[in-house]
């Protein structure tokens, strides 16, 4: 029976134990029982399976339409665990506005370690995309939307110049989630999530996940996974299994929430850009209303008319949004992706990107839309 994914996020992932409870208990067992040498219940060691992380990894792969899902202790974790399904010296496309911890994983950790060469896209432009891959690409390596900036890309034209070199697909859909967005759909070999994110929503968990399109990348991730060993532990698995039931209902409170707060800053004087995809004003809105048709997520980049002391004023005179790294909670949150997030991209490379010292990103929460105004309203009031 098809399901409605608000439906599968409730269900997905569990079937009531002998027990009948109808959430999965927090297996804390470090090792099982084998009736015999090699011969045991589909647990052995808690690294290669957990009865509780099983729960969670078969649930996203029920909501992301994949074949397997794989949950790791971080979203860099994931991400580091996938690259190790490419080969020493292996070439890599990847968008040019990015997390700066995935910046940082390439350049200063699989360039030394594995040669990894990456090549950096706008991924606005698909005819530059589509030139930027070449017979000799591995892996095309994507966000959507793109960490800070809300880049979007067209997913199908760059999944198809991937394939139709052999290369493999990666998409990192933290910010749009599953029920925005579903890129194996579009044909992506893989999805990552940073779970501490929206898929957990609380702000109480650090995880990441990868969920796959086939058997066979299934096969040689899970043998990775266990191989390296950076698995989500069980309780945490527990709480991001508990966030996914409600993904759905807040999903769509972030996204109305952020809706209207982005129109509400684009009126104001103090603001001098307003990003977000469902802005008209968004050079991609077209795009974006055909990708994300549920609605447009809960981030909302902002540039504001000042120097850096009228934006630490504005920071410091908020009440409501709390001035943090992470984003996806119920809570507010602003960043300054300048000195927090992506400070470890190079000054210059951040500011050719458009990633200056008056770029905050702020992650709408849950709140009332009306309260958040407020919040911002008086933050803005301290910047002339």
């Amino acid at each position: 029976m098809t399901q409605h994914l608000d439906t599968l996020s409730v269900h997905a992932g569990y079937t009531p134990d002998a027990t009948g409870a109808v959430m999965p208990p927090i297996y804390t067992s470090s090792t099982y029982a084998q009736r015999a040498p090699g011969e045991h219940s589909g647990y052995e060691y808690a690294r290669s399976g957990n009865p509780t992380r099983w729960a969670f990894e078969k649930a996203l792969a029920e909501l992301e339409g994949g074949v397997a899902g794989f949950a790791f202790a971080s979203g860099l974790a994931a991400m580091s665990t996938v690259l190790e399904l490419l080969d020493a010296g292996s070439e890599v496309v990847a968008v040019d506005d990015l997390y700066g911890g995935a910046y940082r994983m390439f350049e200063r950790v699989r360039n030394r370690s594995a040669g990894l060469k990456v090549r950096y896209v706008a991924p606005e432009d698909t005819a530059a995309v589509r030139a930027a891959i070449a017979p000799s690409t591995k892996l095309l390596w994507i966000e959507i939307p793109t960490n800070p900036l809300l880049k979007l890309i067209d997913l199908r034209a760059a999944i198809d110049a991937a394939h139709a070199v052999g290369a493999m697909v990666v998409v990192d859909a933290t910010f749009a989630t599953p029920y925005l967005l579903r890129p194996l759909e579009y044909g992506a070999d893989i999805v990552l999530h940073s779970i501490t994110k929206y898929l957990n929503g609380h702000s109480d968990v650090i995880g990441g996940a990868a969920i796959v399109r086939s058997p066979e990348l299934a096969e040689r991730l899970g043998y990775l996974q266990n191989a390296i060993g950076g698995v989500l532990d069980p309780f945490s698995s527990f709480l991001a299994l508990r966030g996914l039931r409600t993904l759905p209902l807040r999903v769509q409170r972030h996204c109305s929430n952020a809706q209207a707060i982005a129109e509400w800053l684009g009126q104001q004087a103090g603001v001098a850009d307003v990003i977000y995809p469902g802005l008209p004003s968004h050079p991609q809105h077209a795009l974006a209303r055909q990708q994300f048709p549920r609605g447009f997520g809960g981030i909302v980049s902002v540039r504001l008319q000042a120097d850096e002391a009228g934006v630490r004023r504005f920071l410091a005179a908020l009440k409501l949004f709390t001035l943090a790294e992470s984003l996806g909670g119920v809570e507010s949150l602003v960043n300054l992706p300048w000195a927090m997030t992506h400070a470890s991209i190079p000054e210059e490379d951040r500011l050719r990107r458009g990633v200056g010292p008056n770029l905050l990103r702020l992650s709408v929460g849950v709140e009332h839309v009306d309260d958040l105004i407020d919040d911002l309203r008086q933050g803005l009031a301290q910047i002339g």
